[in-house]
C-alpha cells in the first residue's frame, strides 16, 4: 500500500490538501520502474502543496465491490480533502454487468460525499480497443462495453454536481496506446502512461480550481 503519509489524520488546516486515491492496480501503479513514486496518483500528489498529505489505498485487482467494502472506510476515516477513485476494468475483465459496477461505484460516491467534504475525481474507462491484451476481442462489443460503464461513471457523478468531477480518459486515449505507454505485460501502464493518466487528473482539477504546480 503506497503512502507519504500513515495513518488517520485529524482535521486539516485551511487550506492544506490531504489527497487520498482509491483504486485498483493502476493505481498502485503497476507497470512503472518505481510503482511507489511513478504511480499516477503519486506523480500528482507530486503536483500539489508541499505541505500537502497523501495516502494510497489501492489495491490490485480489486473490483468496485471489494474497494467499497475495503478501501472505502479507511479513505472516510482519513477526512481528505480531495479523493481521486479510478475503479472499472477489472470489474470489466470479471463480466461484472455495469449496473452491477454502478451500483457499488455509486455507494463509493454518496459514502464520501456523505462522510466527508472532499472534492472527489472519478476516472472512466479508456478507449481499450487498441489495449493489447483485449486485440482477439471484437472491437465493436468491447465499445460497447466500455461504453455502458462509463455510462454508470457519469451516473454516479452526475448525483453530485459541484462535488464530484468525471475524468475523461476515454476521449482520444485510442491514439495514445503504443507500446511506449503500455507496460511489457500488454495491459497496465507504462511510466509514459501514467504521466498521461495523471494529465489527465491534474487538468481537471486545475479546472475545478484545485491548485496545482505545472508538470516539470
Amino acid at each position: 500500500m503506497p503512502t507519504d503519509a500513515g495513518g488517520p489524520r485529524g482535521a486539516e488546516p485551511p487550506g492544506r490538501l490531504h489527497y487520498v486515491a482509491i483504486g485498483a492496480s493502476d493505481t498502485v501503479g503497476v507497470g512503472s520502474l518505481d510503482p511507489a513514486n511513478g504511480s499516477w496518483p503519486s506523480r500528482l500528489a507530486a503536483l500539489m502543496s508541499r505541505d500537502r498529505t497523501y495516502r494510497n489505498l489501492g489495491v490490485s485487482g480489486s473490483l468496485a465491490a471489494q474497494a467499497q467494502r475495503d478501501q472505502l472506510p479507511v479513505a472516510v476515516r482519513e477526512q481528505p480533502t480531495i479523493v481521486t477513485v479510478w475503479l472499472a476494468v477489472n470489474d470489466l475483465d470479471a463480466q461484472i454487468p455495469p449496473g452491477v459496477y454502478g451500483t457499488s461505484l455509486g455507494a463509493i460516491v454518496d459514502t464520501l460525499v456523505q462522510g466527508t467534504s472532499a472534492r472527489i475525481f472519478v476516472g472512466n474507462v479508456p478507449d481499450l480497443r487498441a489495449v493489447p491484451v483485449y486485440a482477439a476481442l471484437d472491437p465493436r462489443v468491447l465499445l460497447a462495453l466500455v461504453q455502458s460503464y462509463n455510462a454508470q461513471v457519469t451516473a454516479a457523478a452526475a448525483k453530485h454536481a459541484g462535488r464530484v468531477v468525471v475524468v475523461d480518459l476515454f476521449i482520444g486515449s485510442a491514439e495514445l496506446m503504443t507500446n511506449v505507454t503500455v507496460a511489457a505485460d500488454g495491459f497496465h501502464p507504462s511510466d509514459e502512461g501514467y504521466v498521461l493518466i495523471a494529465q489527465r487528473f491534474a487538468d481537471a482539477m486545475r479546472k475545478n480550481g484545485i491548485p496545482l504546480r505545472s508538470e516539470s
